[in-house]
Order: C-alpha cells, then structure tokens, then sequence
C-alpha cells in the first residue's frame, strides 16, 4: 500500500470516522456504529472498504487496524516530484491565464517574466509600436503592469530592439 492508496482510502468522512472508531477500540459493526452514530449500512460499507485497502482486518467481528500494513505505507516512499524549476516557479507567480498579475521588483525574476512575454513576437519579425501595444495590452489586462513600461522593459532588458519606431525580438 503507498501513501497515496492510504490517504485515498481515508478520504472519505464516513470512512475516517469508522476508521476512528475501530483504533478506539471497536471491535464489530454494532459497536463502531454506536461509537459514530452511523447508520448500520454506513458502517458496514466503510468497514468493507477499510478492509479491501488493508487498513482493517477481521471480518464482521474482531475488528482491528492493520499496523503492520500502516508501518509499510508511511516507509514507502512516494513518487519523487520532478525539482521544481525556478522559471516556472516564478512564472506561476507573476503569470496566470496568459496575463501578468504583476512584474518582480527583482531584476533576475523581472527578465525571467520578460524573456516569457517576449516569446509573443516571432523573432526577425518587424512590428508597428501599435501592434507591439496591442499584444502588452493582453498581457497588462489584469492591471499586473502598464504596456507602456512593459514595452519599455523589452528594451532596456534587449530582448527587443527598436528603430524609429519599429520593434522586433533579439535573439532566438
């Protein structure tokens, strides 16, 4: 049994409370139900649940949780998480739904956001100052910034260049 079957099979109240009930030491349906103050059919549909994950032996009497089983579960070791990626920790920040909901005051997490904005402009593409608007307008809908600055910091940062009023992506 792994962590994830353990907290899936208490998930659910009726089941935690006769699980409760059966560690404090009731030892059949009638007892956990007087305990819990369930309904007979509650109790028997969870204690048949317990049982088929593991947590609880015994049939209709004798009730008893699985210690053991229990032991087993909390060592064994659940899927590893992939590391979490500091650009996506900091896009899931300052990003959500495709607008910003701000822009870091930290210079490294600020060009990280950019570098991700920037990424609306095909590279080696010429745009109008009023196209380049129009697309930070989309990203700024949610009052995270102004596209004014934000096309600003696209320059300041060179992940864009401009020219007398035309703007294209640097780089790739």
């Amino acid at each position: 049994m792994t962590a994830q079957a353990l907290a899936g099979a208490l998930a659910d109240d009726v089941r935690r409370q006769v699980f409760a009930a059966i560690v404090l030491g009731g030892a059949d349906a009638p007892a956990v139900a007087g305990r819990t103050g369930l309904s007979a059919r509650q109790v028997v549909t969870a204690i048949r649940r317990l049982v088929d994950a593991g947590l609880v032996t015994g049939g209709d009497r004798d009730l008893r949780v699985d210690a053991d089983r229990l032991r087993e579960a909390a060592r064994t070791p659940s899927v590893p998480r992939p590391a979490d990626d500091p650009t996506d920790r900091v896009l899931r920040t300052f990003v959500s739904d495709g607008r910003l909901t701000g822009l870091p005051a930290q210079r490294g997490r600020r060009r990280v956001v950019l570098a991700h904005v920037a990424k609306s402009f095909e590279p080696g593409v010429r745009y109008p100052e009023r196209a380049v608007d129009e697309v930070l307008r989309h990203w700024c809908e949610r009052g995270g910034c102004d596209h004014a600055a934000l096309r600003r910091y696209l320059v300041d940062e060179q992940l864009m260049a401009r020219e007398q009023g035309v703007y294209w992506r640097i780089g790739d």
